[in-house]
């Protein structure tokens, strides 16, 4: 398996985030990626594919702002990072006020997800590792590729950020995957927080099938989506499917929600997996609940493979910087 990862990845530094009610240091920090690129070996440099596969799956104009915000924050007269602090919940229209605290409103849903001088860069360039590690896939015949995306993505839509996201890493590999006639294409999130913006992204779409295991909304971020009633809209109908599980699940309790999402993908006839992988379902992460140990990433990653289709890592959360080189080499040796 060959794994892909580019320094400029680690151009975005936010410094603080807004989290229950205070502000605490951004937990989607440099050392994540650090972490794991000093555990593994062999990496491989990542291409540019240019903005048409990332256009394929964001609107244009939210392109656009992610690029420009944070010099129109500066240009306002700010200092530090973006963030946005008043959210259209209702009545959602497009309008333009020329001012960028409406912006980052507009194409936000927290105020957890700052933009800093190197967010758009590191997002990009997180969207071509992605890419370039599709195209190595389908290139080389291999069954598996490793994707280290940070920024993370799976809570991006269309044209919105939240969740630490800002581009949907793995809804662009799916897309472009399914472009190049590799499908059909499902995508597995097994990230602890529900991939809302994948989700949102393939809601009504009947070609690419979407399955999440994650904690239950009722009690976790993101609260508003990934309900087990959640299954897709008009054309998209059944072609999604979530399985919330309760907090403190660990490796055997988790295991056959796993085989109920595989079943699902195999007998839909998926050719091409994208996965949304999430360490922070480890016991030791800080802002997650569920209690899977490293062993457990190993066996789940044996059943994931045991589709024999060619399999896309595409990483997402996981905060535990102490544990997670080591939890995500265990991980991708399962495969």
């Amino acid at each position: 398996m060959k794994y892909f990862f580019d320094d400029r990845q680690t151009a975005h530094a936010p410094s603080r985030e807004l989290h229950n009610g205070d502000w605490v240091p951004y937990a989607e920090n440099i050392e994540r990626p650090r972490s794991i690129v000093e555990t593994l070996t062999g990496w491989q440099p990542v291409r540019d594919f240019g903005m048409a596969p990332l256009l394929a799956v964001h609107d244009a104009d939210y392109l656009a702002f992610l690029e420009r915000a944070h010099r129109d924050w500066i240009t306002a007269g700010r200092s530090g990072d973006a963030i946005g602090y008043t959210f259209p919940v209702r009545r959602r229209r497009p309008l333009s006020f020329g001012r960028i605290d409406a912006d980052l409103g507009a194409y936000s849903y927290d105020a957890g997800t700052p933009i800093a001088a190197g967010t758009w860069q590191s997002a990009y360039w997180s969207a071509q590792c992605a890419l370039s590690a599709l195209d190595d896939l389908a290139a080389s015949g291999e069954a598996h590729a490793f994707a280290l995306c940070r920024p993370p993505g799976h809570h991006a839509g269309r044209d919105y950020m939240g969740g630490y996201c800002y581009l949907n890493n793995a809804a662009i590999a799916a897309r472009a995957a399914q472009t190049r006639g590799l499908g059909p294409v499902a995508v597995l999130d097994i990230d602890y927080h529900h991939g809302n913006g994948t989700q949102d992204i393939f809601y009504e779409d009947p070609a690419i099938f979407f399955a999440s295991i994650h904690a239950d909304p009722r009690t976790d971020y993101p609260f508003y989506w990934g309900h087990a009633d959640e299954k897709g809209e008009g054309a998209g109908e059944g072609t999604t499917l979530n399985l919330p599980l309760p907090r403190g699940t660990d490796g055997p309790a988790y295991a056959p929600a796993l085989d109920t999402a595989l079943a699902a993908i195999s007998d839909w006839g998926a050719k091409f997996l994208v996965l949304s992988f999430g360490a922070d379902t480890h016991s030791s992460d800080p802002i997650s609940s569920f209690a899977l140990e490293r062993p457990d990433y190993v066996e789940l990653a044996g059943r994931i493979s045991s589709l024999g289709i060619p399999t896309l890592i595409v990483m997402e959360g996981g905060y535990a910087v102490g544990d997670l080189g080591k939890n995500v080499a265990a991980f991708l040796s399962g495969f």
